[in-house]
């Protein structure tokens, strides 16, 4: 059983606990306060856990050429990526706004910290746990920071190779125990073909002592939903409130019908997984008196004689009888009184019933 840890207040993962759905708003807020504070209403009436948004230092995060560069994509908001990204970045003081909005309303909330800065900025604000977007995850110096900084960690895996998430977890793990891997994909949107679900198995095989969880950027909530039924103690998906809108994520996000419907999918698989151990139910009592079998006469047995398999058939008899699995440990047994043809086969039927029952 993968390890719990508590990764927000009074919410922990792993194990046997709830799956924790975090819904990235991202940039999806396209650098409107009003529509973000909206947007983290809405995952926390969609039922999601947190709601999660990205920061950036810009000038930490792109050297001076990456930002000057043009940038002349249908999902721009300046004439240069600089332009762009700026537009879409929240100040600290925006960002403080937005915790105190989703502590009043009641979801957590955090940010991916897309450099060192950043992360020193959401420390300060106090998040209840660090998410490490992909880029960043075979970034080694980013990870030893963070980790050091004694926070929970969620960390997303794509882009990477399971040699890299080896490393990842050589550094992190002997600073700070409470993190887990998101298998990922970094695609927008994700075709389903390279979703590669089964990484969770590796990652539950290779890492089983951290809980493993999925972040997913396709269309539609099946995949995550199988991701669950995998064993995935969190997901992450992008959200937005109308895919249309400006932005390259909008595409693979999942709007807030859709978000709900999520949230209720992943909550039913939850209950779905069950208990291992298989065995009649008492939800299946009513069925098995109507249509559970028993063991019958097929022919006319005498008082003494010795049971043998052609004596014997399976029906739907009333009363209940021996159940078919028994018809076996019926053979060679000895019958008390007679038995006509298609009588049901009782235990006061038989000798020594209880013992052979048993067999």
């Amino acid at each position: 059983m993968a390890r719990e840890f508590e990764l927000c207040p009074g919410r922990r993962v792993g194990g046997d606990q709830p799956c924790f759905i975090i819904a990235e708003i991202g940039q999806n807020h396209q650098g409107d306060l009003d529509i973000a504070k909206r947007m983290i209403r809405m995952a926390k009436d969609c039922g999601a856990d947190c709601a999660k948004f990205q920061k950036s230092e810009l000038e930490y995060k792109f050297n001076k050429k990456a930002l000057e560069r043009p940038y002349t994509s249908k999902h721009s908001w300046g004439k240069t990526y600089g332009e762009h990204k700026r537009h879409l970045e929240f100040s600290h003081d925006q960002y403080r706004e937005l915790k105190k909005y989703a502590e009043e309303i009641g979801i957590f909330f955090t940010a991916s910290g897309m450099d060192e800065m950043a992360v020193e900025f959401l420390h300060e604000l106090d998040v209840p746990f660090f998410k490490v977007g992909s880029g960043d995850t075979n970034n080694f110096p980013y990870l030893e920071k963070t980790a050091k900084k004694g926070r929970p960690m969620v960390i997303s895996s794509g882009m990477q190779s399971m040699n890299t998430m080896h490393q990842v977890y050589q550094i992190v793990k002997p600073l700070n125990p409470n993190f887990c891997f998101l298998q990922c994909t970094s695609a927008y949107p994700l075709q389903p073909e390279d979703v590669n679900l089964r990484v969770i198995s590796a990652y539950q095989s290779a890492f089983p002592d951290i809980p493993i969880g999925y972040s997913g950027h396709e269309t539609g909530i099946a995949i995550s939903v199988a991701a669950v039924a995998m064993g995935a103690k969190v997901v992450e998906r992008h959200v937005t409130l109308d895919k249309t809108w400006k932005g390259s994520d909008h595409q693979a996000s999942l709007e807030p019908h859709e978000l709900a419907e999520l949230v209720k999918a992943i909550r039913t698989v939850e209950k779905a997984m069950g208990s291992p151990i298989k065995q009649l139910l008492p939800c299946e009592m009513a069925c098995n008196e109507k249509l559970g079998k028993s063991v019958v006469a097929k022919v006319a047995i005498p008082e003494g004689a010795t049971l043998t398999l052609d004596m014997l058939t399976v029906k739907v008899g009333e009363p209940k009888g021996f159940p078919p699995e028994s018809i076996f440990c019926l053979v060679g047994q000895k019958v008390k009184k007679d038995i006509e043809e298609d009588e049901t086969i009782t235990e006061q039927a038989v000798e020594n019933h209880v013992k052979k029952v048993k067999c």
